[in-house]
Order: structure tokens, then sequence, then C-alpha cells
């Protein structure tokens, strides 16, 4: 974990320096009161220090973090010591003043409210560890996910963690049968995912065990064996208790508009939400029928013969993206920013296919690592995604690699703002990553192959759909079955991935929104850059602070970028 919290007076000292540089740099007219940035600099300290405790842990791939080491506890004493936390947090956070503060430090104030806002999300608004049982597979299976994405070496720290993670699956799923007033959908969900999952955590167990040495290999052998079991008894207890649980598992209106305006500070109604992605839905739908005219003929893609060819591929298509972005002024690349890679799945990595993405972007204090994508071998029976991967890897790597989310966090962890550093917003992310797919398409990466093309328009429309599909789940007018229906049809995708996505969404509102909106907010605040500056504006500039500043919401950067605080003033009005 990079502690930023309990630092010494020196590196106070040198945190606010930076600070009143950047903002000294944005607006020189503007003094900063110094005392109101010591106040907001160590409360972020000390909530980051919490938080990387206490977060939970989850299968989206973007929010993991580098986290501190011990047992987690999600037992009722637990989680009400969270909330007296919370509550202090919260009263330290209002009882700041930051009115005639400058607009980068009003940002940095907005940005821990919404850190903060996200818990009370999670501990009370969407009280995902009392009513959801895929939580606590998230909490077990996937904390250990979590640890295992990395690519060996596994040094003994990392070996410890590893075994502690196992052993405490176990005692997290006792809690889980205390704490659980389950909803049947939900618990269904959770049945399914465990279905196999003793095969699953012997794969982990026969992969991962032969690599530890000495005391660590049999006391993670005894710690995967007992949670296996754990698992196991956790899915029959699940299973005997479904008809006694309520089928009920929408948010409703008020609670998503918490999430929307208070974590998010989106300045949209769940309306609105609708209207702009199926305006987005219809543009991108004739964009596709245009470019499927236009390659009547066109050879079709040809899929990587060998996981080996597909790594190699990758390899190439990630260095010629690189010197494209260079070349063509679109975005900064520091010429040290190590590679985005993919790797065949070991078994013991193999066996969490399905549970959450097989990624690892690195971390603040990894920034030097190669960051990760696992895969299986190519083939024709691989889902969508992943098939469209082994045709193009382009197609991952500008989402996932370069320019998308490792490119995008390397910068962002980069950031001289600690307060910046350290925010996880999956809003911002996911945006970035879509607004990246549809920009490297229009400035011609793509025109050596019209196949490819017709993927990234597919994408589009698959991001656009998935926001009828998180707004109605939550407001209870799709089912999950419904939500997966049609998705599979109106993609169209396969019918496992239509499941995993319908599953997804209906677990964690307001993540699916993310990639759509986020985008559409991106390429609103460009045109209105644009004609702030006229002839002066540049691409590559916009680009820059964009990516820098990805893990902050993006009414909270066109606020700082453009001067423009209407937005987060509709988003404040919206919460009341």
């Amino acid at each position: 974990m990079l502690a930023v919290g309990r630092c010494s007076a020196k590196c106070y000292a040198a945190i606010r320096m930076r600070r009143m540089f950047v903002a000294l740099l944005l607006f020189p007219s503007i003094s900063i009161p110094q005392e109101k940035a010591d106040s907001l600099d160590r409360l972020a300290a000390e909530f980051w220090t919490w938080r990387a405790i206490y977060r939970p842990f989850t299968f989206d791939d973007i929010p993991r973090m580098e986290r501190a080491a011990g047992v987690r506890d999600w037992s009722e004493a637990a989680v009400a010591g969270q909330r007296v936390e919370l509550s202090k947090f919260e009263s330290r956070w209002s009882a700041m003043r930051p009115n005639d503060w400058p607009i980068a430090e009003k940002v940095d104030y907005r940005l821990i409210g919404s850190a903060i806002a996200r818990v009370r999300w999670e501990l009370d608004i969407n009280p995902r560890w009392r009513r959801d049982p895929t939580f606590y597979i998230e909490q077990t299976v996937g904390a250990l996910q979590e640890e295992l994405m990395p690519p060996p070496p596994f040094h003994p720290a990392r070996w410890r963690e590893i075994v502690m993670r196992a052993e405490n699956i176990p005692s997290i799923l006792v809690q889980a049968e205390v704490n659980l007033k389950a909803v049947r959908p939900f618990a269904d969900l959770a049945v399914a995912a465990l279905s196999d999952i003793d095969a699953r955590m012997k794969l982990v167990d026969d992969g991962l065990v032969p690599l530890a040495g000495g005391e660590d290999r049999a006391r993670l052998h005894a710690a995967i064996t007992k949670a296996r079991q754990a698992l196991v008894e956790y899915r029959e207890w699940l299973k005997r208790n479904l008809s006694s649980m309520r089928p009920e598992f929408a948010l409703g209106d008020k609670a998503y508009g918490f999430f929307l305006h208070r974590v998010a500070l989106l300045p949209y109604t769940p309306e609105q939400l609708l209207q702009m992605a199926r305006q987005d839905f219809d543009r991108v739908l004739a964009m596709e029928s245009y470019e499927h005219q236009r390659d009547l003929g066109t050879p079709e893609l040809k899929m990587a013969t060998s996981s080996e060819q597909e790594i190699a591929r990758m390899a190439r298509d990630e260095a010629a993206v690189r010197r494209y972005l260079v070349q063509h002024e679109i975005l900064t690349v520091p010429p040290d920013l190590p590679h985005w890679t993919l790797r065949l799945a070991p078994n013991y990595v193999e066996a969490f296919d399905g549970f959450g993405e097989l990624d690892d972007f690195t971390g603040p204090a990894r920034l030097d690592q190669d960051g990760t994508r696992w895969i299986q071998p190519p083939s024709g029976d691989l889902p969508y995604f992943s098939k469209a991967y082994a045709n193009d890897t382009r197609t991952t790597g500008v989402h996932e690699g370069v320019p998308g989310h490792f490119l995008q966090l390397s910068l962002a962890w980069r950031n001289p703002d600690t307060i910046r550093r350290q925010y996880y917003d999956s809003g911002a992310n996911e945006g970035i990553g879509f607004y990246a797919e549809e920009m490297m398409l229009q400035t011609g990466l793509y025109d050596d192959s019209p196949r490819t093309r017709e993927i990234i328009y597919n994408f589009a429309r698959l991001r656009a759909l998935r926001v009828e599909a998180d707004v109605k789940l939550a407001l209870g007018e799709f089912s999950i079955a419904q939500a997966a229906d049609y998705l599979a049809r109106t993609v169209p995708m396969d019918r496992k991935t239509a499941e995993s996505e319908a599953a997804d969404f209906s677990t964690a509102p307001g993540l699916a929104i993310a990639y759509e909106i986020g985008k559409l907010q991106i390429e609103r605040m460009l045109a209105q850059r644009l004609l702030q500056l006229g002839d002066k504006f540049k691409l590559r500039d916009f680009h820059d602070y964009v990516w820098s500043n990805g893990n902050v919401p993006l009414a909270l950067q066109r606020w700082e970028l453009l001067g423009l605080e209407d937005d987060v003033k509709k988003a404040d009005e919206l919460a009341k």
C-alpha cells in the first residue's frame, strides 16, 4: 500500500507546496488559504488510509486498490464501527467552508465528499452486505482473485497475504449467514456463480500450492481446502433458504438518485440518462450500417491461431498504438511507461474466469511494472469480448491498455495531487475507456482494418444499451432475465455474456451507465473547450488533462478545466 496518511510535517509541507504550485499555475491571481489546504489534506490522508483497510472487494477491475494487509471482518459489530468512523469523516467534511477556495481546491473538496458518500452508499443506501449474497463471493473469492492477478514472482509478503485471504474465507461466510436478509434474485445469482466452485478452487490449489515453498505450501493447501468446503456450504445454505427470500431487488428512484447525484456527481435524472443513451444508440446504429455497406466484400478478420500468436500481436500492436498517439499528437505517452501485455492464464488464474476481469493494471506502488491481461487460447467458442480481442488485439488494447485503462491509470497515479491519485470511480475511468475506442476509430487507427471498425461500432451499441439495462434494473422495470434477453437480442451477443452483464448490473447499480454517460460527458467537455480556445485548442493538451485527472468525476474535471460549475450545481439540486 502507498501510505498517504500519517506522514511527517516535512511530507505535508511538500504536498501543500505541490498543490499550491498547481493552483497558482492555473489561477495566478488567487492565493490559497493555507489553513484550509492543511485541513483538507489531513482529512483526505486519514480517509484514504482508513479506506484502504475497509473498502469492500469487488469484481470490477477498475476500483482495485492497494489495500492494507490483514483479516477482513464483516460482522455487525465491525460494520457498526465503520459507521462510527464514517460519521466522523462526514462531520469533518461538512464543517469545512470552501467558498473562498480556488477552484482546484474546491474540486478536491468535492472529490473527498464523493468518496465519503460512496461509503454511505455501500453501508446504508445500497447495503449489499445485508441483502446481496454475491457480495460475500466478492469478499472471499474476489479478495483471493485480486491478490493473484499480478504475475509472479510471489515474494514472502505476497504469499502471506494470499494465505491470509484464503484463511479468511470461512469466517466471512459465517458472518454472511448472520448478516444476510437476502433477496431471491441475488441469491439465485450466487448459487449459480458457485455451482462449480469446488472444481475451481481445486484448480487454484493444484496450480498455486506447488509454487509456494516450505511452511507456506502446507498452510496454503490447508487454507484452500477449508475455503473450498466453506464456499460449498455457503452455496447449499443459500439453496435451503431460497423459498423464504423476498423477490424484490430494485433499489428505487431515491436510492439510485443518491448514487447518481452524491457519489457519481451526475447532473442528470434517470429519464435524461435514458434519453442520452438512446440518442447515441441511434447514431451508432446508423454509423454501423454505413460501415457495413462500406465493407461489402471485405474479408473477415483472421483470428490468432494460438495464444503465442495473440500475445505477439498484442506486443506489436501496443507499440504501434503508442507511436500513433505521439505522431498524431493525440496524447502524451511517457517514454518510460511500461507496457500493456497479454499472458496465457495458468490454471490458478483460469479458475477465476467469469468472476471478474482477469486484469492487472498495477498500482501506485508498482508503476514500473507492465500491465497484464490473462487470456484463454483463441477459439471460435470464446465469448463476445474475448473473440473480438483474439481477432484484433487492438480492440482490447485501446480500451484496457493503451490509451485506455492502463495508460490512464498510470498517468493518474502520477498526478502531483495526492487526493486525486487515491480516488477511484469507475464512472470517469470507464467513460475514458469507451471514449478512447471511438476516438481512436475516428482518428484513423483502424483505417487498415474495416472489420475491426465494425467491432468498435458494435461495442458502442452495447455501451449505449447498458444504460437502459442499468436504469431499468435499478428502478424495477427490468428483471435480470429481461435485461439479459434484451442485451442478447439487441447487441446481439452470446447468451452467457449477456447473462453475466445483467447479473453484474443488477448487483452494482450505477456501474453500467459509466461507459456511455462518461463518454458523452467527455465529448461535451471537448466541444466546449474547443469553442473556448478556438485556434489555440490542442487535442493533445485536452487529453493530457483528462487522462491525468481520469480518476476524477467528469463534472469536477469540467468545472476546473472550463470554469463551469453548472453541472456540479445541478447534481446538488437533484440530490436535495
